[in-house]
């Protein structure tokens, strides 16, 4: 797919969103993107979820990983493009970590995948906990990366889209300077 097919994807689910909006980083921003818009919609999962897997098809993946909630859906789909298994991890007293019975070893090769990435920090985690268990990382793949380049990993990464969003810091947010009062969009209460 192409830069442009994927943003109309982004589009067409009504996942792309514009107004004032508060991210889960604490960050305001004008543009936020909705990613259940296109979670809920399996058809529009399994599209973005493909081109994620054919990046990696010739890597012999043996895992994919990816943070709670939004990460699970994308691990699952993509995993299962890939034939693999699907594992995610959550949040245990501030960091990410394997639960339910999920292991890696030594010989597994786990892509990691994330549905939008602002600051990188849920990954991160990812990357931490699946380097714990002693496994190898194939590579990193997002959905959206809308961190305007900000965000880096030392793994390689290669998200489905790029996005230049600019990000404010509350107490410069123009937007609020102008009187806009920002909603608090999603679920994570961070």
């Amino acid at each position: 797919m192409t830069h442009e097919e994927i943003l109309q994807v982004l589009k067409d689910s009504g996942a792309l969103l514009e107004g004032h909006f508060i991210l889960t980083s604490g960050l305001h921003s004008g543009q936020y993107i909705e990613k259940f818009r296109i979670l809920e919609q399996p058809r529009y999962t399994e599209m973005l979820c493909k081109e994620i897997a054919g990046m990696y098809k010739n890597d012999k993946i043996t895992a994919v990983a990816g943070p709670m909630t939004g990460g699970i859906i994308i691990s699952y789909e993509t995993a299962r493009q890939l034939g693999v298994k699907s594992i995610f991890t959550e949040r245990v007293e501030g960091k990410m970590k394997f639960r339910r019975g999920f292991t890696l070893s030594p010989s597994d090769n786990v892509l990691i995948v994330e549905d939008i990435i602002t600051t990188g920090g849920s990954v991160k985690g990812v990357i931490e906990a699946v380097k714990s268990c002693g496994a190898k990382i194939a590579g990193l793949s997002c959905l959206v990366d809308r961190s305007n380049g900000e965000a880096k990993f030392d793994v390689p990464f290669n998200p489905l889209l790029v996005m230049n969003v600019v990000n404010y810091e509350p107490d410069e947010c123009p937007l609020c300077k102008s009187g806009s009062v920002p909603v608090k969009p999603g679920s994570t209460n961070k």
